[in-house]
């Protein structure tokens, strides 16, 4: 009896130490598979936090673009681009789609577009219109600003001829000292035409042509050095501070001067009966080696019965842009308008019907009260 009694109690020790065992191992079983998928999921967030990182550093380099897209330019920036020696202009490269003037659109009676200071709107970067009878200074931006002339400077050429007492009849001729190296451009006057002096003149004066300036200034004493010389003195003795010439044609951009000089330029030159004659005369046929060739005016204005002209002139180069002055006379009156820097082939003509229409908008009062001149 007692023998069975230990044996039982045997029994259910040996089964007791084997439930604890087996609890054990289901417990250390159980903790392995934990530990086995905590370990994928601490790995898949390191990866995550790694590809959030790699997404940032990504993202840096873009926004310092950004940012330095944005950054102002520094005084070295600005100094440099004053000192640039070539292409000098005053506008603003946005403001340019919007005011792209086709041929049809400047003979349409449009509303004129002002700014907020009630000026109106231009495609010239440098500008100046003045009462020449009252010194009333009507309009300007920019005035002071010193700029390539480009043809212009014929206005300047046609007065040194004109002061050097030399006879306009004398025949020159066209030489290859009068091709254009500089910018390269063509002319209708071939080499070996012979024109006289005063046919010269006009060419250069109605249709810009370079080889005609160029010719004229060769053939005064002392050659083409002495020309310009001259042109600086006339510059200097008209008061024509901001002006300086390096060659009688224009082509040269270091022919700068700004729209107050250019203002006195076109005063004085209407002193001259010849240049108001041959600065608006609409065209001209010359024969040139036994052909007739039609040379006609630069500025489509002066053959605008709206407009009365006394003085014109137009000029290009790609370092100034289109240019445009004139003297034309409102309500009896005579107004110089001095467009500069325009950047489209018909704007600047453009430029001086809007400021006409502003002037007869807003001037036209203290204009027509103005004591009356008559005459160039």
């Amino acid at each position: 009896m007692k023998l069975r009694v230990l044996i039982a109690a045997l029994a259910a020790l040996f089964a007791l130490q084997s439930g604890v065992a087996a609890a054990a191992t289901t417990t250390s079983r159980t903790s392995g598979k934990t530990v086995s998928v905590a370990k994928p999921k601490a790995v898949a967030t390191k990866s995550a936090k790694k590809t959030v990182a790699t997404k940032k550093a990504a993202a840096k380099p873009a926004v310092k673009s950004k940012v330095a897209s944005k950054a102002k330019p520094t005084r070295k920036t600005v100094a440099r681009a004053k000192a640039a020696p070539m292409r000098v202009t005053l506008r603003k490269a946005a403001a340019a789609p919007a005011l792209a003037v086709a041929p049809a659109a400047l003979l349409a009676d449009e509303a004129l577009a002002l700014d907020a200071s009630g000026m109106p709107v231009l495609g010239s970067s440098a500008f100046y219109v003045i009462n020449q009878n009252t010194g009333e200074v009507l309009l300007e931006r920019n005035g002071a600003a010193v700029l390539p002339i480009a043809s212009i400077t014929k206005l300047m050429t046609a007065m040194v001829v004109l002061e050097s007492g030399q006879r306009l009849s004398e025949p020159i001729e066209i030489t290859e000292g009068d091709i254009d190296r500089l910018k390269g451009t063509g002319s209708r006057l071939s080499l070996g035409t012979t024109l006289t002096r005063e046919d010269m003149l006009h060419l250069a004066l109605m249709s810009s042509e370079n080889r005609a300036a160029s010719a004229l200034a060769r053939n005064y004493p002392g050659g083409e050095a002495a020309f310009v010389e001259a042109m600086n003195v006339k510059a200097r003795l008209l008061g024509l501070w901001n002006t300086r010439f390096h060659d009688s044609t224009g082509l040269n951009p270091g022919n700068v001067s700004s729209p107050r000089d250019l203002a006195k330029l076109v005063a004085a030159s209407a002193s001259f009966p010849l240049i108001r004659e041959f600065s608006t005369a609409h065209e001209r046929y010359v024969d040139i080696n036994g052909r007739m060739l039609r040379f006609g005016n630069t500025n489509s204005l002066v053959r605008s019965p709206e407009w009365a002209i006394s003085v014109s002139k137009t000029g290009y180069i790609s370092e100034a842009g289109r240019c445009l002055v004139m003297q034309t006379w409102l309500h009896q009156q005579p107004v110089v308008m001095v467009l500069m820097d325009s950047y489209g082939r018909y704007t600047r003509t453009a430029d001086a019907k809007r400021v006409r229409k502003w002037l007869e908008q807003t001037v036209t009062q203290r204009m027509a009260a103005a004591p009356q001149r008559i005459g160039g």
